[in-house]
């Protein structure tokens, strides 16, 4: 036997030892009966530069990146037509989310008339600011107006008995002439003030319904480039639904009702003059008597408020007491009354004002939700991913 220079089993000059990765057998006999060796509990060295991955699993975004934002809004027209809610999407209380003051989904009237008032709760400054400026506006042309129509009224009531008939025909041509050169321009001034009005909100309501910041800038920057436009619907608008309701109440009424999307659409959808006439038809045609019943409504809920809000200012006018004593001389009211009543004007129709028109808009959505889908376009504009199975 040759000697290795060292006992049997201790490590000699040519033999391998464990430190050179290769593992000492057993001393044959020694009945010693080692575990098979695991390498799970010592895991491979890493490389250089890594990094320990996020605990929740997501990847760490590479150099440079930035956040993408939702996709734009977009009101234009329907780049698809998708079926009808019912048949296809199962029911959910707030449809594909609510991501601002309506849920996207079909809208019932209570849905409606609830976006309008939680709009003006979420947005008070921007909102009934609006409505604040045309009140006021609207408030001094009316006062103005009375104060004027109100001096020729006296030289009526001075008419008595011995007066001719040709004095008494002058003053009453004399006041009726005056009630036209007054009333005329002030009716058009207050309807281009109120389409402006109309504009400003469609904006505001369209960016509240995704949750977007509302400010007036914002609205303004929105309306201010289709601004004539805007003010030849509303003018086109009013004069034809006055002129019918003065000749014939249904025609004024079916103009109402098929153009009163007009403003909302031109806004919205940035469209021309004519198609936002053409848009309006076309939402309303085929839901008529919703949409003639939800303004409605909206109307007639203004005017009881306006009435209720107005009525404290009014007792100090002598309304009552004259409808109280009919035989008695009627009592012009002076300056102090008239202010009272325009303090009461400015109060009821700074919320009034608003608040039919963001039905509107909102009667505008719900008809493009249920027409042509446009709940999943604002779901994906305000960032709310639509489920893919239905």
């Amino acid at each position: 036997m040759t000697e290795t220079g060292g006992a049997p089993g201790e490590e000699g000059a040519d033999t391998p030892t464990p430190s050179r990765g290769i593992p000492q057998a057993p001393t044959p006999g020694s009945g010693e009966v080692r575990p098979p060796e695991s390498h799970d509990q010592s895991p491979p060295t890493p490389p250089t530069g890594w990094q320990a991955p996020d605990p929740r699993g997501a990847q760490s975004p590479p150099p440079g990146w930035q956040p993408q934002a939702p996709p734009p809004m977009s009101y234009g027209g329907p780049p698809q037509q998708y079926a009808p809610y019912p048949q296809q999407r199962g029911f959910s209380p707030h449809g594909l989310g609510k991501p601002g003051v309506i849920a996207l989904r079909p809208l019932n009237v209570g849905d409606i008339l609830d976006g309008a008032i939680t709009a003006i709760r979420r947005y008070p400054l921007v909102i009934l600011g609006i409505g604040a400026v045309m009140s006021v506006i609207s408030a001094a042309l009316s006062f103005l107006i009375q104060r004027f129509l109100y001096s020729d009224l006296a030289d009526l009531t001075k008419i008595g008995p011995g007066s001719t008939e040709a004095e008494a025909r002058d003053a009453l041509f004399g006041a009726f002439g005056d009630l036209a050169i007054v009333v005329l321009p002030t009716a058009l001034l207050t309807t281009l003030l109120l389409t402006v009005v109309n504009g400003l909100l469609a904006a505001v309501m369209g960016r509240a319904a995704l949750g977007r910041e509302v400010t007036f800038s914002l609205a303004w920057a929105e309306v201010r480039p289709r601004l004539l436009p805007l003010l030849g619907v509303g003018l086109v608008y009013s004069i034809v639904s006055t002129i019918g309701l003065m000749l014939c109440i249904i025609p004024g009424v079916v103009a109402y009702v098929f153009w009163a999307l007009a403003s909302a659409a031109l806004v919205l959808e940035h469209g021309t003059f004519k198609q936002a006439f053409s848009r309006s038809v076309r939402l309303v045609k085929g839901s008529f008597w919703r949409v003639f019943g939800i303004l409605l409504l909206a109307g007639l809920i203004a005017y009881l408020f306006n009435s209720i809000i107005q009525v404290p200012f009014s007792l100090g006018s002598g309304v009552f007491s004259q409808m109280l004593n009919p035989s008695a001389q009627p009592v012009l009211p002076g300056t102090g009354e008239l202010l009272l009543q325009s303090v009461g004007q400015i109060i009821s129709g700074t919320i009034a004002t608003p608040f039919v028109a963001l039905v509107t808009v909102i009667v505008y959505l719900d008809q493009r939700m249920r027409r042509e889908g446009m709940d999943i376009e604002l779901a994906r504009a305000a960032g709310v991913t639509p489920p893919q199975a239905w």
